[in-house]
């Protein structure tokens, strides 16, 4: 869906735009316009801090305020004081609110969450599941979210279950992920 794999057939339109019918500069351009990522394992580059981390989308679009825009996002998910921190100094819950952080700077329009809390415990699980509902509630962003987690998937406006190869919709009461 967003464009890093060339299907062998068929066409993805996605926000007005084939993205198939454009080249691989072009499927770039359009993601860091149009989309936020969210991973299991973080994806942080361990050489920049958490700041730069963070800033490092921005930057790429050519933002002048990236600077800023990144401490306040840091702020929001509550690692003001980490800015200078690098990923191997952080936390897994810290980690993974950075790359929630930087998965929101961006204001995306679409964001993919991929296991988000599968590299974490339970409880820290906990706190970033209600962390990132609550991010993308204030973005007003689609998110869409893979999860083995019943109780996470439940939260979602609607679940899309995938069994054995078989796409079925389910009601939010009748989650069975």
């Amino acid at each position: 869906m967003a464009g890093l794999d060339v299907p062998t057939s068929g066409q993805m339109k996605l926000a007005g735009a084939d993205l198939f019918a454009l080249d691989e500069d072009g499927r770039a351009a359009w993601r860091a316009q149009w989309l936020g990522f969210v991973f299991q394992s973080f994806q942080l580059l361990p050489h920049l801090t958490a700041l730069e981390n963070v800033m490092l989308p921005l930057e790429l679009t050519g933002a002048a305020d990236a600077r800023e825009r990144a401490r306040h996002m840091l702020a929001r998910v509550g690692l003001g004081e980490r800015l200078r921190h690098y990923p191997k100094t952080l936390s897994g819950g810290e980690q993974q609110r950075v790359a929630l952080a930087r998965a929101f700077v961006t204001r995306p329009k679409l964001l993919f969450a991929d296991e988000p809390t599968g590299s974490l415990d339970v409880a820290t699980g906990a706190l970033v599941i209600a962390l990132m509902f609550e991010l993308n509630r204030e973005a007003g962003a689609t998110l869409v979210l893979v999860t083995h987690d019943a109780s996470i998937a439940a939260r979602c406006g609607r679940c899309l279950q995938l069994q054995a190869g078989v796409l079925t919709r389910n009601e939010k009461s009748h989650v069975k992920v």
